[in-house]
């Protein structure tokens, strides 16, 4: 864990307000020279605070930017997603699919992930934290839903966790790494929703449960 610096006691809001602005700052600094070209005086001039005041805050560099996976991580965590356990399946898929894919491949988002990748060698903790809280809680939310589905009959999966990784996977196909090795630039909405309906039909394909005849 990143330690961060200790600081005077400062009254709540006047704190949150200088914290969300230096994070700002910090942003910015990282998304235009990465995790090794930014240096805390680059960070200090971009969020319009000395570097004193800086220091009160974080410690270092490294903490800074846990502190900004850690925002990433509630963002692209994809928290606010809504599984409407009674909505169709398939909008569910396609819904779900469109957010994930908009999400992952816009510029902010890409941005995180590759300063992540980037850095993850020498600084594990960074790495290990991103996917757990991003990508594992992704998959676990989705495969959580797809196990209510398989209790009330509507899915037939042995591992759910699985299914969730493989949907994810498929939604990204000919989208994500384009984007992400920058070959290409973010797809369109109507070119995601091609792709994430063609996922879906896949998915439903291997996984929906057969009608049984009532006769």
């Amino acid at each position: 864990m990143v330690a961060t610096a200790a600081a005077a006691p400062i009254q709540g809001d006047e704190d949150s307000a200088k914290r969300r602005q230096i994070l700002d700052g910090a942003r910015a600094v990282f998304l235009e020279f990465g995790f090794d070209g930014a240096s805390m005086g680059e960070i200090a001039r971009a969020a319009g605070v000395s570097k004193g005041t800086l220091y009160v805050y974080f410690a270092d560099k490294n903490s800074l930017f846990c502190e900004i996976v850690e925002q990433e991580s509630l963002v692209q965590g994809m928290l606010s997603f809504d599984f409407v356990a009674d909505r169709g399946i398939e909008a569910t898929l396609q819904a779900f699919g469109n957010a994930y894919i908009g999400l992952i491949c816009s510029p902010r988002g890409a941005s995180a992930i590759r300063t992540v990748m980037a850095i993850a060698e020498r600084m594990p903790d960074i790495g290990r934290r991103y996917y757990e809280r991003v990508i594992a809680n992704t998959i676990g939310r989705f495969a959580r839903y797809l196990e209510s589905q398989v209790a009330g009959g509507m899915l037939r999966i042995d591992d759910c966790e699985l299914a969730a990784a493989q949907f994810m996977q498929t939604c990204q196909a000919t989208l994500f790494l384009p984007f992400i090795f920058q070959t290409s630039e973010p797809p369109s909405p109507e070119r995601i929703a091609r792709v994430v309906d063609s996922a879906a039909a896949m998915f439903l394909a291997a996984y929906r449960a057969p009608k049984t005849n009532s006769n």
